[in-house]
């Protein structure tokens, strides 16, 4: 595999992180170094004990969980803006070494929208990544500017939830 390419995992539908996981676990099996990153997610989620045990894979934590953004306060807001600003730089650093052959964004799109991340540090990101990289972004509603750049464009649609019926997320489901 000598042509990295940029796969967007999108929709309402509930699947996009155990797409972008599967993709990373295959890529570790086949021994490419995966670097997997999250935003506004929590740190309590179970697949992060299984990514952080294979070798291949460098799972970025965080020091703190915050709730849904639209819900924060404006204190909590620049709490966040600080801590998801200095993951992206620690993202961008780790990448520039040249190690890593797989790079996962969970909830790309929401740290995108609600400029977590610099859309322009983020295009600049996409457009210059090291040729052999493999990008992988997941999270709702894409934007036209990003659906262009990428390579593979996945999305997954919602046709029946058990939230719906007011059943919230399960441990080891959802979470």
């Amino acid at each position: 595999m000598e042509q990295g390419m940029i796969h967007i995992y999108c929709g309402d539908g509930k699947g996009k992180t155990t797409a972008a996981i599967g993709l990373a676990v295959r890529a570790a099996g086949c021994g490419m170094k995966v670097l997997f990153a999250r935003f506004l997610k929590n740190e309590h989620s179970g697949e992060l004990k299984i990514l952080d045990s294979v070798p291949e894979i460098e799972v970025l934590h965080l020091e703190r969980s915050y709730g849904f953004f639209n819900t924060l306060t404006e204190k909590e807001k620049e709490e966040v803006r600080q801590m998801y600003g200095e993951l992206w730089d620690q993202i961008r650093k780790k990448i520039s070494g040249g190690e890593f052959r797989m790079l996962v964004i969970d909830e790309f799109m929401a740290a995108y929208r609600y400029g977590l991340i610099g859309r322009q540090d983020a295009l600049e990101f996409l457009e210059g990544k090291p040729e052999a990289l493999e990008v992988v972004l997941t999270g709702r509603d894409p934007t036209p500017e990003l659906t262009a750049l990428a390579d593979y464009v996945s999305e997954i649609r919602k046709v029946k939830h058990p939230f719906d019926q007011g059943i919230l997320a399960r441990r080891g489901i959802e979470y």
